[in-house]
């Protein structure tokens, strides 16, 4: 199943933060592919289309630069045994509590182009599933090419005889400057929360144990911020989102497709929204999933900068095929005073 994400199409008619905004994840055969704004790349394993899912995923992950290494993670979303050992071929590499990284994760890269599945193993060595590599080499090359390693000895696959020193820097991470987190947070009335509703135009609560009072949080700078839930799914809750300052209650800004707009899907409302909305010190989350088991969606952060929300992270899976573990596309730092 595949979740059609546009978040890129949207995201280039925004000039906020003035650098290119997250490109759109490319899939290659059992492996999905994508970049953040740092040229940070990351690659995770997908369950097969024609087999059973062995409830184990990896991910590969690669900083940019010229001496940006591999961190290889290992994710199981079923009952198995925890992997000790991965299996490359006739090549057995130990894993070092999730994962491996430095020189044995460079050695199981180098590795992969050459076979069809890599086998993980339990205590007593006996295999415990397999992670199909079709599409390996591709996704592979792909951040070569993203990461301008192409004809130079650092690339995976795109390997030439130009030095290390040909590749460039990671470009910069965006800072976001916030407010400081003082203030009690605002209290609605009740005729504000009615306006709030038919600008929102919020569906009438369902009979579920769902509360549907907004929630209010301080984002600092005098300004408070309301999530009030607007309609609700089957596991996701669209809250529309309202700044508070004083008495005046208006729409909120957003400097980047946020929610259920994030993924390309019609919000239903004039007003921004995310979905499963969470505020926790000051930064605003998303989660909108693509299906129930949370294998597929668009995940977010934001922080407000006395003017807009700010994107500071997002991450990304389009593929509903078994793999939680979305691909981060976006992120930015924060300071406050």
């Amino acid at each position: 199943m595949r979740l059609i994400v546009t978040a890129a199409v949207l995201f280039a008619a925004s000039p906020a933060i003035g650098q290119a905004w997250p490109g759109a994840l490319k899939t290659f055969g059992d492996w999905a592919v994508g970049c953040d704004n740092t040229h940070r790349c990351t690659l995770a394993s997908l369950a097969p289309e024609t087999a059973p899912n062995s409830g184990y995923t990896i991910a590969i992950t690669r900083a940019a630069e010229p001496a940006g290494g591999y961190e290889i993670a290992v994710g199981n979303t079923g009952d198995g045994a925890a992997p000790v050992s991965l299996r490359v071929g006739a090549k057995r590499f130990a894993v070092a509590g999730n994962g491996l990284s430095g020189g044995a994760a460079q050695q199981i890269v180098a590795a992969l182009t050459s076979v069809r599945t890599l086998m993980l193993a339990g205590h007593t060595g006996k295999p415990l599933g397999t992670v199909s590599l079709a599409g390996i080499s591709a996704a592979l090359r792909y951040v070569d090419a993203v990461q301008h390693r192409v004809d130079t000895v650092t690339a995976a696959v795109a390997k030439g005889r130009n030095a290390a020193a040909t590749v460039p820097p990671a470009p910069a991470t965006p800072v976001v400057h916030a407010p400081a987190l003082t203030g009690a947070p605002a209290r609605l009335t009740r005729s504000q929360v009615a306006a709030m509703k038919r600008t929102a135009r919020c569906d009438a609560p369902p009979s579920t144990d769902l509360d549907w009072s907004p929630v209010v949080s301080t984002m600092g700078g005098g300004t408070s911020l309301a999530v009030l839930p607007c309609s609700a799914g089957a596991y996701n809750v669209n809250g529309a989102l309202f700044v508070i300052r004083g008495n005046r209650v208006t729409p909120a800004k957003t400097d980047a497709p946020a929610g259920f707009e994030a993924t390309g899907a019609d919000p239903e409302t004039p007003v921004p929204s995310v979905v499963n909305g969470q505020v926790e010190n000051g930064v605003l989350t998303s989660y909108a999933k693509g299906r129930g088991l949370g294998d597929c969606g668009v995940s977010q952060a934001f922080v407000w900068d006395g003017t807009s929300l700010r994107l500071i992270e997002q991450a990304e899976m389009s593929d509903c095929r078994g793999n939680p573990d979305f691909i981060r596309t976006w992120t930015a730092r924060v300071e406050r005073p």
